[in-house]
């Protein structure tokens, strides 16, 4: 496997435009005559999907949800960064390219993260354009908060539903396309393999999720789309229908798995209350603006109501341990910090298992008015799920996953190791690192979508005939259609005792407890040979119900845990394999006081994965990674 980045040379802050001019153009007349075909309609595949349409391709728009609007970036909260510097506190382009390669530990390519910050004061523009309806201070001009792992306060946000305001900014863009024939939109809808031929991307197969039908669709090119990964987890803030199918059936047919171990805890969560839940809920982060995030001093005092703890009975521990950022740490920094306090006896509600996010002190000092109008949406939600009001008493919180760093590796230009095969969004591993920084997400999926792709795509369909379109009917496709069904056959003929839920339980339960927040070589060890016997139970053992020419949801999800099961052996071996603590992937055996110690003699680069076949191990790939702009150094936030 061969990984070019294909970064441009030269002065990282005109990198990108150089690249831009530099890359090969499709006349307009043109455009029309390529076929692209979009997986995932969330933020960075419905924004995809809109621009590919608006610049003149012909586009294909794939999405297993009912509507394009039911994407899991909906339920982003918190907000979207953004370098304006409407708060003149001292942010730029460079101060959010430093933040957030220091915030993923130096394990980002350098080009792609101040790309990235580039392009972010271009997203505010176009959202606000569009209607998104950013929160304004009194005068009118958009307000700002501030985000983990930053110092000033560059979070564009619109109260606690951002990411749902975002999204249905870029639906109405997507339907606008659908309206004028430019984009044909297939929901219910799931991508169960890609078809590669000669070497390049051609199409996916797909199985419609309402008859059954099993069909073949062909492109020029394929955009994946497909979020991340951590319903490996089974207990996560992910919806429920978040898979790592599309990406890991990518990975089997030839792309390359980037650093697959780096996974994000995200501290700000409501703790498990019972072996009946089948997801967990984020509450944003945004919330540590106000909130003070503590503990009782004294493990004696963990079962008090928090109202009897007095202040000076009360730890509040991130303002100790980080005073420079406090209580808005990263989340990898902030999630250890708080397993750390209940490890210690010191954990709040029932099992111990969370700390206290206080408000006492921020409404004292603003009123509860003001609470209400910047958190109200989150703080009702709270006392929904919990029967607790917030303004009364403090929220329990507890760290739980939520974001995937890795993915498909991609180059410069947002292509897999597969000539045709682009990836963009949580879907691909390109700007976060080990760690990323909170509002960061919502940025790159709009940015890949809305001003990325279009000149990468453009430069690859540039070099394609366009006559050249593969044929669906031809050999390739019938072949992946025929190991699809096979698949699928399997599964519904083994009908074996378990359900498919009790397996990917299981298995999320391995994989917390042994490659969550604290891994070591035992207990990964321990985790991929429970992994291995598990995923030979499955096959032996799950009992799947209906037929496959029909709605089924259950094969649906045992097509997903199946995948999961192979997937998460990959995880466990590429973070044994990576003997190092950086950001997400905290190694026991390399720390120092209790926090993250790099090995950048060793693993300063990414860890690609190359599948090399049934039964075989898979092959370690690397990609250099080089800091010129911003220098290696031992990450500090206190």
């Amino acid at each position: 496997m061969k990984l070019e980045s294909r970064s441009p040379t030269g002065p990282i802050d005109t990198a990108w435009s150089r690249a831009k001019f530099d890359m090969k153009l499709v006349n307009p007349a043109n455009k029309r005559k390529y076929k692209v075909i979009v997986v995932g309609s969330g933020l960075a595949g419905g924004s995809t999907a809109a621009t590919l349409a608006e610049l003149g391709y012909d586009v294909a728009c794939f999405c297993f949800q009912d509507s394009p609007r039911r994407a899991h970036s909906i339920a982003a909260q918190g907000g979207i960064n953004a370098a304006k510097n409407y708060q003149n506190d001292g942010d730029s382009v460079y101060r959010l390219f430093y933040d957030t390669v220091k915030g993923g530990d130096f394990r980002s390519r350098e080009s792609n993260v101040h790309r990235l910050s580039e392009v972010s004061v271009d997203i505010i523009d176009q959202c606000a354009a569009m209607g998104v309806p950013f929160a304004r201070e009194y005068g009118g001009t958009l307000a700002n908060r501030s985000f983990g792992g930053a110092q000033v306060s560059r979070t564009f946000y619109a109260r606690g539903q951002t990411g749902q305001q975002l999204l249905l900014g870029v639906y109405s863009a997507l339907e606008r396309q659908i309206g004028a024939g430019k984009v044909k939109m297939f929901p219910r809808t799931e991508l169960l393999d890609v078809v590669v031929e000669n070497g390049r991307a051609t199409g996916i197969v797909v199985r419609d999720l309402v008859t059954g039908t099993i069909t073949s669709h062909s492109a020029h090119a394929v955009v994946l789309a497909t979020g991340g990964y951590g319903n490996a987890f089974f207990l996560s803030t992910n919806a429920k229908g978040c898979n790592v199918t599309a990406t890991y059936r990518a990975y089997k047919k030839g792309a390359g798995f980037a650093n697959p171990c780096f996974t994000q805890i995200h501290p700000t969560c409501i703790p498990v209350s019972g072996d009946y839940q089948s997801k967990l809920t984020l509450m944003s982060e945004s919330l540590r603006n106000d909130g003070r995030v503590w503990v009782p001093k004294n493990a004696a005092d963990a079962a008090k109501k928090p109202g009897d703890i007095a202040d000076d009975a009360r730890d509040y521990y991130l303002e100790r341990k980080y005073p420079a950022f406090g209580n808005l740490s990263p989340r990898d920094i902030a999630s250890r910090a708080a397993k750390e306090q209940c490890d210690d006896g010191r954990g709040v509600g029932p099992g111990g298992r969370g700390v206290y996010l206080d408000f006492r002190d921020a409404i004292q000092r603003e009123g509860e008015d003001k609470i209400a109008e910047k958190y109200g949406n989150l703080f009702e939600m709270y006392e929904r799920i919990t029967g607790e009001d917030p303004y009364k008493v403090p929220m329990r919180i507890y760290p739980a996953v939520h974001y995937t760093m890795g993915g498909l590796w991609v180059d410069y230009n947002l292509q897999t190791t597969i000539p045709g095969l682009f990836c963009v969004g949580e879907a691909n591993f390109s700007d976060h690192g080990a760690n990323r920084l909170g509002a960061s997400a919502l940025m790159q999926g709009l940015a890949d979508g809305y001003f990325i792709i279009s000149y990468t795509l453009g430069n690859y369909l540039a070099g394609v005939d366009a006559k050249s379109l593969a044929n669906p009917q031809g050999a390739a496709f019938k072949t992946s259609e025929t190991e699809v069904k096979a698949k699928l056959d399997k599964l519904l003929a083994i009908r074996g005792k378990r359900s498919v839920d009790s397996f990917h339980k299981e298995l999320g339960h391995t994989m917390w407890e042994d490659c969550g927040m604290a891994r070591s070589r035992e207990s990964l060890e321990r985790a991929i040979a429970k992994i291995t016997a598990l995923r030979e139970e499955f096959w032996a053992n799950v009992t799947v119900q209906g037929t496959n020419d029909s709605f089924n949801q259950s094969l649906e999800k045992a097509g997903r845990v199946a995948d999961f099961l192979e997937f998460s052996e990959l995880l466990c071996k590429d973070a044994l394999v990576r003997e190092e603590s950086c950001g997400g992937h905290f190694r026991v055996e390399h720390q120092v006081d209790g926090e993250a110690k790099r090995d950048d003699a060793s693993f300063c680069h990414v860890a690609v994965w190359e599948y090399q076949g049934e039964g075989n191990a898979p092959a370690r790939h690397i990609e250099p990674l080089v800091f010129d702009n911003v220098h290696l150094a031992t990450r500090s936030y206190k």
